[in-house]
């Protein structure tokens, strides 16, 4: 009996040009996307180091105009250092602010200097926050009232003042189409003791996100939240000793991301067509138990 392999042969031909199409497709849309956001102006909170500074280089790579904003002057001009250096930016894409964002003139000034500067604002990353753990009970009044200044009070600030730039820049061209994204956390989603008053801000912030969301949607500027598992960054050092022994003894935690798959994340947020939202993303390491 004789079996004719040739349709089989076709087909396989046609797989391996239909599959040699995809990755030339998908890899145009990469670059696409590398190229999505140049000459837009993304502003970014505590963005001279850590988490902030993979946000903002990741940014500058996808050709945005970054205003940077931390409280200490130094760290910031050693970021934009950094940047040009590793050719990542030109000194002139790179604007400097510093301020601290839980007091709300100086967030008025920083929008107002920001726009004044570049003219516009077409993303925000609110990322700027801060990780106090440990018991409720006897627990440093501060340490609450911090937490509470940077995750909250500094958000809302930051999304007020800049709200009017990005609803105007969604109305503008080429885009048309801004983005607010609050870098928020698992615990934002998952309750942990030990983490009473984080989990209240971080539940806060997912909260106003979806608010926000839904009230603006259809005027074009996107509310992306970010929920990342344990990065490999300095916010858990803030900690008191006591603490940070009793997160070492912990199980579960699993291996941190590092700063560059969170970054990755934001700029797949804010680089998708107008017509796509990605309202919320959770990520963790993949062995993170909780």
């Amino acid at each position: 009996m004789k079996i004719d392999l040739r349709p089989v042969g076709w087909s396989a031909a046609l797989l391996g040009i239909t599959g040699l199409a995809y990755s030339i497709v998908h890899e145009q849309r990469k670059a696409n996307a590398r190229r999505e956001l140049k000459g837009k102006v993304a502003l970014v909170t505590g963005g001279s180091r850590g988490l902030g500074f993979a946000i903002a280089r990741e940014l500058a790579l996808s050709g945005a105009r970054l205003a940077l904003t931390a409280r200490d002057r130094e760290e910031l001009d050693r970021a934009r250092a950094r940047l040009v250096a590793s050719g990542c930016a030109a000194p002139a894409d790179v604007w400097l602010h510093a301020c601290d964002v839980s007091e709300e003139p100086q967030v008025r000034n920083l929008v107002a200097a920001a726009t004044g500067h570049f003219g516009r604002i077409d993303v925000l990353v609110n990322n700027a926050g801060m990780m106090l753990l440990g018991p409720i009970v006897g627990a440093p009044l501060q340490e609450w009232e911090r937490m509470i200044n940077i995750n909250v009070r500094a958000l809302l600030h930051c999304a007020h003042a800049a709200l009017p730039h990005l609803l105007e820049a969604a109305e503008q061209g080429p885009r048309n189409v801004a983005d607010l994204v609050n870098v928020s956390s698992v615990a934002g989603r998952k309750i942990n003791n030990g983490s009473g008053v984080y989990n209240l801000t971080k539940h806060g912030v997912g909260a106003f996100s979806e608010s926000l969301r839904q009230e603006i949607t259809r005027r074009h500027v996107r509310v992306g939240l970010l929920e990342p598992g344990a990065v490999a960054t300095e916010l858990v050092g803030h900690n008191r000793p006591e603490v940070l022994e009793d997160l070492a003894s912990r199980p579960g935690l699993g291996s941190p991301m590092q700063a560059t798959d969170i970054s990755d994340a934001i700029l797949y947020m804010v680089t998708r067509p107008r017509h796509v939202a990605i309202n919320e993303i959770l990520i963790r390491p993949i062995d993170q138990e909780r």
